[in-house]
């Protein structure tokens, strides 16, 4: 088991380190740029060049079944789950096969109605009891996956 974090705008990177070292699962930060590598032997910092879905689709490459997948993008979480993996926002939910589909559909939606009336979509605040669902989730899901 790895957990591969999309690392540009992960608001629970240092959550998720903290947890994997509990665990013994080894970390890979994928980023466009602007992460500052650890000294950790336990965590990889891998940067990709500039571009839409580059980090993405480094991760899935890279990912095999079980893997953990730290992301809030959905069609990122579609892949990581046709793969076998498990993906999980920094909120705490995770991404499940039941719920992909509506996500999908969901933000589909969203970027058609930004588009249309151009406006932008306003996300609500990363807050405390976002973080601490993180931190109790990643670590439900590495115990149940039999960490």
């Amino acid at each position: 088991m790895r957990i591969y974090i999309d690392a540009d705008a992960c608001p629970v990177k240092t959550e998720t380190l903290r947890v994997a070292e509990r665990f013994g699962i080894p970390v890979t930060l994928v980023s466009n740029g602007g992460i500052r590598p650890s000294r950790d032997p336990m965590v990889t910092t891998v940067v990709v060049a500039d571009g839409p879905d580059v980090a993405d689709n480094w991760i899935v490459d890279a990912m095999e079944a079980g893997d953990i997948v730290v992301t809030n993008d959905i069609p990122l979480a579609s892949n990581v789950l046709d793969k076998n993996g498990r993906a999980l926002k920094p909120n705490g939910k995770e991404f499940t096969e039941q719920s992909i589909g509506m996500a999908l559909a969901m933000r589909d939606v969203s970027q058609h109605i930004r588009e249309s009336t151009n406006s932008q979509t306003r996300h609500k605040p990363f807050t405390d009891r976002d973080r601490s669902d993180f931190l109790q989730a990643l670590d439900r899901l590495i115990v149940k996956l039999g960490r």
